[in-house]
């Protein structure tokens, strides 16, 4: 079973990524910041994390360069989901090491084919 991990602190966004990812056979783990995504990575290995940009605690910024500065997560896919949608910060997430960068609002149903194309 593939593993997801959810870092977003919009509960309505965090409600139906869950639901949806869990139909489609993921496990799914959940943050609702950088920080608590980041304590759930020291003892979860996600094949795929969705994180948003504006957080609470640690950003989505943040927490992406501290995924990329430990071996175990190199794998990890990550996708960034947010509503910065400006050039500036898609190039920024993506520059960061982000596999994909989805502005809200977005389509669950092609996030998750976008999440299976990744992990294929």
């Amino acid at each position: 079973m593939k593993k997801i991990l959810i870092v977003d602190d919009e509960p309505n966004i965090v409600m139906a990524l869950e639901y949806t990812f869990k139909k489609n056979n993921f496990e799914v783990f959940i943050a609702r910041d950088g920080q608590e995504a980041l304590d759930i990575l020291k003892i979860q290995l996600p094949d795929v994390i969705i994180l948003d940009v504006m957080m609470p605690m640690v950003d989505g910024f943040a927490t992406l360069e501290q995924i990329k500065k430990d071996e175990r997560l190199r794998h990890c896919k990550v996708i960034f989901l947010s509503a910065k949608n400006k050039e500036k910060d898609i190039e920024k997430g993506l520059s960061l090491g982000a596999n994909l960068y989805v502005v809200k609002p977005f389509s669950v149903k092609k996030l998750v084919e976008q999440v299976h194309e990744l992990i294929q």
